[in-house]
């Protein structure tokens, strides 16, 4: 049972299972089972994993190891690299904010300049993660 405030009655629910643990432990199993279930949700809308479509098996285990690739890396540059305030975003708001965002790219006798729209995120924030994937890189001092 569950009472938020604002509520005027509280969420009962009831978990029947046939597992053999405390209350404690079947509940934490469950909600260990809902967070994995939400990490393959977005892996299914912020990389399409789930598009298969070649017609050989072998082709098609490839591309899902892509696809699990590219998750991975996304998920370890979202842990490492961006700042805290936007940790907590989606892969698919990164894909979308971040990747798939216009910009000209200004090179000049001493800097690269990247000329975007600041719809999606602020220069200042862009330079934050830009810092954070800096410190990441070899030799990067």
């Amino acid at each position: 049972m569950e009472w938020h405030c604002g509520e005027l009655f509280p969420r009962v629910s009831f978990v029947v299972t046939n597992l053999r643990a405390t209350p404690q432990a079947v509940v934490e199993f469950y909600n260990r089972r809902g967070t994995a279930e939400q990490w393959i949700k977005e892996g299914k809308y912020a990389l399409h994993w789930t598009r298969l479509s070649c017609h050989r098996f072998v082709a098609n285990q490839v591309r899902l190891a892509l696809f699990v690739l590219a998750y991975n890396l996304g998920n370890f540059l979202r842990r490492l690299a961006l700042p805290e305030s936007i940790r907590h975003w989606s892969l698919r708001s990164i894909q979308v904010k971040l990747i798939k965002i216009g910009a000209k790219v200004v090179h000049h006798a001493r800097q690269v300049i990247f000329q975007m729209a600041e719809v999606a995120i602020s220069k200042e924030l862009f330079e934050q993660i830009l810092e954070g994937i800096w410190a990441l890189a070899p030799g990067a001092g």
